[in-house]
């Protein structure tokens, strides 16, 4: 793997660029969702891109790097429930609810990519 960076990894970006998203779309959200709803969606979006970063940084160690992949997978599916409860709430219209899961399960396929083979995200100086 080629990438110096996390940052550089398309799953970071799309990840990254959905967590951005929900944060601008949360901001609509009504007030009293403020501590539960929203702030949940935010906190498990980001935490996506944490552990994929937080991952990167251990592909040296390939159970390690798979841990924090996992973690970050367990993240995105939690955002897919908050997303079911922003559609149920009608918080959301069922067209941006489509688009934003779609781009969700983009990540997780992603995700479950780098799970499967750990071995194409290692540098080769670090084999």
């Amino acid at each position: 793997m080629a990438n110096s960076s996390f940052r550089e990894l398309t799953v970071y970006k799309k990840a990254f660029s959905l967590s951005m998203e929900l944060f601008h779309l949360t901001k609509k959200f009504p007030p009293d969702e403020k501590f539960v709803l929203s702030s949940q969606v935010r906190r498990s979006s980001r935490s996506v891109c944490s552990n994929i970063g937080e991952g990167y940084r251990k592909r040296k160690y390939p159970a390690h790097f798979v841990s924090k992949t996992s973690d970050a997978d367990m993240e995105n599916s939690e955002t897919q429930v908050w997303l079911d409860y922003a559609l149920a709430c009608e918080y959301i219209e069922k067209e941006k609810f489509t688009e934003l899961l779609s781009r969700s399960e983009e990540v997780g396929k992603l995700l479950n990519h780098m799970m499967t083979f750990p071995e194409k995200y290692t540098r080769k100086d670090e084999k």
